[in-house]
Protein backbone atom coordinates (compact mmCIF):
# COMPACT_ATOMS: atom_id res chain seq x y z
CA UNK A 1 0.00 0.00 0.00
CA UNK A 2 1.35 3.44 -1.08
CA UNK A 3 1.05 6.54 1.46
CA UNK A 4 -0.56 7.96 -0.82
CA UNK A 5 -4.17 7.42 -2.15
CA UNK A 6 -6.47 8.26 -4.12
CA UNK A 7 -10.18 7.04 -3.20
CA UNK A 8 -12.68 7.66 -6.16
CA UNK A 9 -15.96 7.14 -8.08
CA UNK A 10 -16.82 5.47 -11.24
CA UNK A 11 -14.48 7.41 -14.01
CA UNK A 12 -17.38 7.26 -16.33
CA UNK A 13 -19.25 9.43 -14.11
CA UNK A 14 -17.56 11.08 -11.08
CA UNK A 15 -16.79 14.40 -12.38
CA UNK A 16 -15.21 15.79 -8.60
CA UNK A 17 -12.82 12.35 -9.23
CA UNK A 18 -11.36 13.11 -12.16
CA UNK A 19 -10.83 16.80 -10.93
CA UNK A 20 -8.48 15.65 -8.05
CA UNK A 21 -7.04 12.58 -9.85
CA UNK A 22 -6.07 14.73 -12.96
CA UNK A 23 -4.30 17.27 -10.58
CA UNK A 24 -2.12 14.43 -8.81
CA UNK A 25 -1.53 13.06 -12.46
CA UNK A 26 0.24 16.33 -13.31
CA UNK A 27 1.90 16.68 -9.97
CA UNK A 28 4.16 13.49 -11.02
CA UNK A 29 3.45 11.64 -7.39
CA UNK A 30 2.92 8.30 -7.41
CA UNK A 31 -0.46 6.86 -5.74
CA UNK A 32 -2.71 4.06 -5.30
CA UNK A 33 -6.15 4.38 -6.45
CA UNK A 34 -9.00 3.23 -5.09
CA UNK A 35 -12.22 2.97 -7.05
CA UNK A 36 -15.76 2.88 -5.29
CA UNK A 37 -18.77 2.13 -7.70
CA UNK A 38 -21.38 5.03 -6.96
CA UNK A 39 -24.92 3.97 -5.53
CA UNK A 40 -23.25 0.51 -4.39
CA UNK A 41 -23.56 -1.32 -1.52
CA UNK A 42 -20.17 -1.91 -1.49
CA UNK A 43 -19.41 1.98 -1.47
CA UNK A 44 -21.99 2.46 1.04
CA UNK A 45 -20.07 -0.07 3.23
CA UNK A 46 -16.48 1.12 2.47
CA UNK A 47 -16.74 4.80 2.04
CA UNK A 48 -16.61 5.56 5.72
CA UNK A 49 -13.20 4.08 6.07
CA UNK A 50 -11.66 7.21 4.46
CA UNK A 51 -13.96 9.85 3.51
CA UNK A 52 -15.54 11.66 7.04
CA UNK A 53 -18.11 13.22 4.06
CA UNK A 54 -19.27 9.74 2.52
CA UNK A 55 -18.50 11.43 -0.22
CA UNK A 56 -15.43 10.77 -3.38
CA UNK A 57 -13.06 12.13 -3.87
CA UNK A 58 -10.56 12.00 -1.23
CA UNK A 59 -6.78 11.67 -0.74
CA UNK A 60 -5.03 9.88 1.93
CA UNK A 61 -1.02 10.98 2.14
CA UNK A 62 0.78 9.90 5.05
CA UNK A 63 -2.18 10.15 7.71
CA UNK A 64 -3.62 13.23 6.27
CA UNK A 65 -7.28 13.26 5.01
CA UNK A 66 -8.02 15.86 2.37
CA UNK A 67 -11.98 15.57 1.52
CA UNK A 68 -12.55 18.14 -0.81
CA UNK A 69 -11.95 18.19 -4.66
CA UNK A 70 -10.94 21.35 -4.73
CA UNK A 71 -8.57 21.02 -1.62
CA UNK A 72 -7.10 17.63 -3.32
CA UNK A 73 -6.10 20.31 -6.13
CA UNK A 74 -4.45 22.61 -4.34
CA UNK A 75 -2.32 20.71 -1.82
CA UNK A 76 -1.23 18.46 -4.94
CA UNK A 77 0.25 22.06 -5.97
CA UNK A 78 1.46 22.72 -2.92
CA UNK A 79 2.93 19.07 -1.68
CA UNK A 80 3.79 17.73 -4.88
CA UNK A 81 4.20 19.95 -7.63
CA UNK A 82 6.32 23.05 -6.87
CA UNK A 83 3.67 24.91 -6.90
CA UNK A 84 3.70 24.57 -10.72
CA UNK A 85 0.09 23.89 -11.22
CA UNK A 86 -0.56 27.63 -10.57
CA UNK A 87 1.03 30.07 -13.27
CA UNK A 88 3.29 32.33 -12.00
CA UNK A 89 1.94 35.69 -13.00
CA UNK A 90 -0.55 37.01 -10.16
CA UNK A 91 -3.08 38.42 -12.59
CA UNK A 92 -3.21 35.11 -14.34
CA UNK A 93 -3.30 33.06 -11.03
CA UNK A 94 -6.14 35.21 -9.69
CA UNK A 95 -8.31 34.68 -12.91
CA UNK A 96 -7.89 30.71 -12.82
CA UNK A 97 -8.75 30.80 -9.10
CA UNK A 98 -11.95 32.65 -9.43
CA UNK A 99 -12.64 30.43 -12.50
CA UNK A 100 -11.91 27.30 -10.69
CA UNK A 101 -14.08 28.70 -7.64
CA UNK A 102 -16.82 29.44 -9.40
CA UNK A 103 -17.15 25.80 -11.10
CA UNK A 104 -16.60 24.14 -7.87
CA UNK A 105 -20.04 26.18 -6.38
CA UNK A 106 -21.71 27.16 -9.31
CA UNK A 107 -23.11 25.54 -12.77
CA UNK A 108 -26.02 23.76 -10.91
CA UNK A 109 -28.04 23.46 -13.82
CA UNK A 110 -25.27 22.06 -15.95
CA UNK A 111 -24.22 19.47 -13.45
CA UNK A 112 -27.72 18.60 -13.05
CA UNK A 113 -29.23 18.09 -16.45
CA UNK A 114 -25.69 16.58 -18.06
CA UNK A 115 -23.69 14.75 -15.36
CA UNK A 116 -20.95 13.55 -16.68
CA UNK A 117 -21.02 10.22 -18.87
CA UNK A 118 -17.59 9.43 -20.54
CA UNK A 119 -19.03 6.95 -22.71
CA UNK A 120 -22.13 8.84 -23.92
CA UNK A 121 -22.00 10.41 -26.98
CA UNK A 122 -24.65 12.32 -28.95
CA UNK A 123 -26.90 12.29 -26.20
CA UNK A 124 -29.60 15.38 -26.66
CA UNK A 125 -31.12 16.57 -23.39
CA UNK A 126 -33.82 19.53 -22.94
CA UNK A 127 -32.41 22.90 -22.82
CA UNK A 128 -34.94 25.13 -21.05
CA UNK A 129 -33.83 28.95 -20.03
CA UNK A 130 -31.81 28.22 -16.56
CA UNK A 131 -29.73 25.40 -18.62
CA UNK A 132 -29.39 27.64 -21.71
CA UNK A 133 -27.66 30.49 -19.03
CA UNK A 134 -25.42 27.96 -17.41
CA UNK A 135 -24.00 27.01 -20.70
CA UNK A 136 -23.70 30.21 -22.20
CA UNK A 137 -21.76 31.71 -19.49
CA UNK A 138 -19.63 28.65 -19.50
CA UNK A 139 -19.00 28.97 -22.98
CA UNK A 140 -18.30 33.14 -22.26
CA UNK A 141 -15.78 32.02 -19.77
CA UNK A 142 -13.36 29.85 -21.09
CA UNK A 143 -13.74 31.67 -24.58
CA UNK A 144 -12.42 34.61 -22.82
CA UNK A 145 -10.03 33.09 -20.75
CA UNK A 146 -8.37 31.32 -23.80
CA UNK A 147 -8.30 34.50 -26.10
CA UNK A 148 -6.42 36.21 -23.09
CA UNK A 149 -3.87 33.38 -22.93
CA UNK A 150 -3.82 32.45 -26.26
CA UNK A 151 0.35 33.31 -27.12
CA UNK A 152 1.24 31.42 -23.79
CA UNK A 153 0.21 27.87 -24.55
CA UNK A 154 -3.05 25.95 -25.72
CA UNK A 155 -4.74 25.57 -21.83
CA UNK A 156 -6.61 27.59 -20.12
CA UNK A 157 -3.90 29.94 -18.59
CA UNK A 158 -1.71 29.11 -21.12
CA UNK A 159 0.16 26.06 -19.48
CA UNK A 160 -1.78 23.01 -17.72
CA UNK A 161 -3.71 24.28 -14.03
CA UNK A 162 -5.83 23.25 -11.78
CA UNK A 163 -8.58 25.57 -13.88
CA UNK A 164 -8.18 22.95 -16.55
CA UNK A 165 -8.81 20.11 -14.47
CA UNK A 166 -12.02 21.91 -12.58
CA UNK A 167 -13.30 22.35 -16.65
CA UNK A 168 -12.20 19.15 -17.61
CA UNK A 169 -15.79 17.73 -16.68
CA UNK A 170 -17.18 20.43 -18.76
CA UNK A 171 -14.99 19.35 -22.12
CA UNK A 172 -16.57 15.70 -21.37
CA UNK A 173 -20.45 17.23 -20.87
CA UNK A 174 -19.21 19.16 -24.12
CA UNK A 175 -18.25 16.05 -25.95
CA UNK A 176 -20.97 13.87 -24.47
CA UNK A 177 -24.27 16.42 -25.25
CA UNK A 178 -22.92 17.81 -28.48
CA UNK A 179 -22.98 21.50 -27.04
CA UNK A 180 -22.12 23.80 -29.61
CA UNK A 181 -19.20 25.81 -28.90
CA UNK A 182 -17.02 28.97 -30.93
CA UNK A 183 -14.04 27.42 -32.71
CA UNK A 184 -11.21 28.40 -30.13
CA UNK A 185 -13.00 26.53 -27.65
CA UNK A 186 -13.49 23.32 -30.09
CA UNK A 187 -9.87 23.41 -30.39
CA UNK A 188 -8.99 23.46 -26.43
CA UNK A 189 -11.62 20.49 -26.10
CA UNK A 190 -9.29 18.48 -28.75
CA UNK A 191 -6.39 19.49 -26.82
CA UNK A 192 -7.58 18.70 -23.72
CA UNK A 193 -8.87 15.24 -24.82
CA UNK A 194 -6.13 14.53 -26.68
CA UNK A 195 -4.00 14.77 -23.57
CA UNK A 196 -2.51 11.33 -22.50
CA UNK A 197 -3.33 11.48 -18.75
CA UNK A 198 -7.34 12.40 -20.11
CA UNK A 199 -6.98 9.60 -22.45
CA UNK A 200 -6.22 7.18 -19.62
CA UNK A 201 -9.10 8.08 -17.77
CA UNK A 202 -11.45 7.97 -20.44
CA UNK A 203 -10.09 4.56 -21.17
CA UNK A 204 -10.82 3.09 -17.85
CA UNK A 205 -14.09 4.89 -17.78
CA UNK A 206 -15.32 2.85 -21.11
CA UNK A 207 -14.27 -0.28 -19.53
CA UNK A 208 -16.02 0.21 -16.72
CA UNK A 209 -19.46 -1.96 -16.10
CA UNK A 210 -21.21 -0.42 -13.65
CA UNK A 211 -24.38 1.97 -14.88
CA UNK A 212 -25.90 4.64 -12.58
CA UNK A 213 -29.52 5.44 -13.75
CA UNK A 214 -30.05 8.80 -12.75
CA UNK A 215 -26.87 10.13 -14.42
CA UNK A 216 -27.69 8.20 -17.40
CA UNK A 217 -29.36 11.57 -19.01
CA UNK A 218 -30.91 12.01 -22.37
CA UNK A 219 -32.04 9.87 -25.35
Amino acid sequence: MRDTQLIIGNKNYSSWSLRAWLCLKKSGVQFEEIVLPLDTPEFDRLIGNYSPTRCVPVLCDQGRVIWDSLAICEYSNERFAGGKLWPEDSESRAMGRSMACEMHSGFPRLRSKMPMNCRALKRVVSVDSSLREDIDRMVSLLESCLARHAQQGPWLLGQFSITDAMFAPVVMRIRTYGIAVPHSLELYCRALLSDPDVETWMTAARQEKWVVAQDEAGE
